[in-house]
């Protein structure tokens, strides 16, 4: 694990966004055991082979995780953006279903 991410998450300032942006790092890595984490533009990201894979960022009120390569991904109707890479945003209070995120992850890096 990449020192200037976990620096990153524990610095944030609402405990829910620490614990959420844990709990999705976590995700990343188990869906993507050989990952490489870096820090760019101020958001963790997470790279498979070089090529990117997962980004999370944070605002005052929610938590985003992006994830790359979804053009030939079922996505559930809660995620955003264009077809090549989709936005999951989780506000205060709300449970992403992890599982469901490992699949979607797995699937999405399986040809980086």
């Amino acid at each position: 694990m990449n020192q200037e991410v976990t620096d990153f998450i524990n610095s944030l300032d609402e405990p829910w966004q620490l614990q959420l942006c844990d709990d999705l790092r976590e995700v990343v890595h188990r869906a993507i055991p050989e990952v490489q984490e870096r820090m760019q533009y101020k958001k963790p990201h997470f790279l498979k082979h070089g090529k990117y894979a997962v980004v999370i960022s944070t605002s005052k009120k929610a938590v985003s995780f992006t994830i790359f390569n979804t053009t030939n991904l079922e996505i559930p109707t809660n995620f955003d953006c264009p077809s090549e890479r989709k936005t999951l945003k989780i506000l205060k209070g709300e449970k992403p279903d992890f599982n469901q995120l490992i699949s979607l992850v797995q699937f999405s890096s399986s040809n980086l």
